[in-house]
């Protein structure tokens, strides 16, 4: 982990004078930020485990990965991991399947993540998204998270939308035009206006 991205206190202020919502958000959770993780396999790895299951059990899968891996979640290491040995985490056997292909495409070059850096939010988004088991929600998350980009705002993300209700005083699931009117509002800066929204409905920050 590391410190906050370059862009996060001048997105804090921008989004405090645009927002009267997102002012309060900012104010009430000023005691966290949005950290890096610089490993794209592990976040990738953990975003494919995280799919469709709760925070709490896609946690407690994660750590059994983790310990199967020796702490070194790496491709090497999975390469090494027989399909049982990684099926007996918790995982399905789908997520087995993505998650041994990136090890595979990693280590043959076949996927280059140094590639996503000059590419634009959509590119990327398209890039990652080739790769099995990983949509565009797994996509967003990575470019949030890994890559730090400052504009992602993840409307198919349930998370959001339930904290976009409730702030804003909207039924669930919020209108789709008022989603796009706060997209608008935030640029350039979605990335940090979703952290506080999850942030308002979550105790501890997400991290992915």
């Amino acid at each position: 982990m590391s410190k906050p991205p370059s862009y996060w206190n001048k997105a804090r202020r921008y989004l405090s004078s645009k927002d009267r919502v997102m002012k309060t958000l900012i104010e009430k959770y000023s005691d966290a930020s949005l950290t890096t993780r610089k490993n794209i396999f592990l976040s990738l790895c953990k975003s494919i485990i995280g799919q469709q299951i709760s925070v709490a059990a896609a946690n407690s899968v994660f750590l059994k990965f983790k310990k199967k891996c020796k702490n070194k979640i790496s491709p090497k290491t999975i390469k090494k991991l027989t399909f049982t040995q990684l099926k007996s985490c918790g995982l399905s056997r789908q997520k087995v399947k993505g998650i041994k292909l990136l090890a595979e495409k990693m280590l043959n070059k076949e996927f280059k993540p140094n590639l996503i850096k000059n590419m634009s939010d959509e590119q990327a988004i398209e890039y990652l998204s080739e790769l099995r088991q990983i949509g565009r929600w797994s996509a967003e998350m990575i470019l949030l998270f890994t890559y730090n980009r400052s504009n992602i705002w993840p409307v198919q993300d349930i998370g959001l939308l339930r904290a976009i209700s409730n702030n804003y005083k909207k039924k669930y699931l919020p209108p789709n035009n008022f989603v796009e009117k706060l997209k608008i509002r935030f640029s350039p800066y979605c990335s940090v206006a979703t952290w506080y929204l999850w942030r308002s409905i979550d105790d501890e920050p997400i991290q992915y």
